[in-house]
């Protein structure tokens, strides 16, 4: 796909959109920053001649105060910031703002990406690729569920959010899905496991409600009893989303990101 001139038909040149900066919470997992950097470019792809930065909100660098440094330093003027976040929660609500405050760029904050379908497709294809079939009999339905297995978190709004998700997947799948959590909220995944157990749900699988591998997606995996699917990583439909989120922002400041 070619670049998009930024000359316009009567020759005068468009201004450059504002940044697109996604904001990681960060991990310990070096694996966790080769997702996202991917994820990255995989936006830049779909989306040649957007700026597109990272900024993190703990625990990686770029920090996200250094990349709005950074953008200033630059002399760019607007940005958009996209949480890598499936929720409501305190990062959302008063991290990220409270960053994007202190810095000199002007800055619109997105919504988390959940809820959201494009996250219920991604989630979707993680458990088909670990072995979900799609074919279940009527019988094998009444016997299986899923634990949609998320970080976590003492905001009632992003126990919200995450149940809205659970039930979007429950839809998809056509069995219950339970939310459950690796730390801070319950129930724990473990918990929830039994809890199908002693309902008669004997096939119950995991889903991975986290953006890319670390330590809490790890243990949650090693406590299915069945099967335990992959993060949501770099799925096509997560750049998908992170650009409708930006989109989304920019629109409902007024601003228009039309070529």
């Amino acid at each position: 796909m070619s670049q998009p001139s930024l000359v316009q038909l009567d020759g005068r040149r468009r201004p450059a959109p504002p940044a697109l900066v996604v904001v990681a919470h960060g991990s310990r997992d070096p694996r966790a920053l080769s997702t996202v950097r991917t994820l990255l470019d995989r936006v830049r792809d779909r989306r040649p001649g957007l700026p597109v930065h990272l900024g993190h909100i703990e625990l990686n660098e770029p920090l996200l105060t250094d990349t709005l440094a950074g953008l200033d330093a630059r002399g760019t003027a607007d940005a958009v910031l996209v949480p890598l976040l499936l929720a409501r929660g305190y990062h959302v609500k008063r991290d990220i703002p409270e960053m994007a405050a202190r810095a000199r760029v002007r800055t619109r904050v997105a919504a988390p990406l959940g809820p959201h379908p494009l996250l219920v497709d991604t989630l979707h294809t993680r458990l088909v690729e670990a072995g979900w079939r799609t074919d279940m009999t009527e019988e094998e339905r009444r016997t299986s569920a899923v634990v949609l297995a998320a970080a976590g978190s003492r905001d009632p709004d992003s126990a919200i959010d995450t149940r809205r998700t659970a039930d979007l997947l429950a839809a998809r799948l056509g069995v219950p899905v339970v939310p459950a959590y690796a730390s801070t909220a319950a129930p724990a995944v473990p918990k929830a496991i039994r809890a199908l157990a002693a309902r008669g749900r004997e096939r119950v699988a995991v889903a991975s409600y986290f953006t890319a591998p670390g330590r809490f997606a790890t243990e949650c995996a090693q406590a299915a009893p069945w099967i335990a699917s992959a993060p949501l990583g770099t799925h096509p439909a997560m750049a998908s989303l992170l650009l409708h989120r930006y989109d989304r922002a920019l629109a409902a400041d007024g601003t228009s990101n039309a070529a």
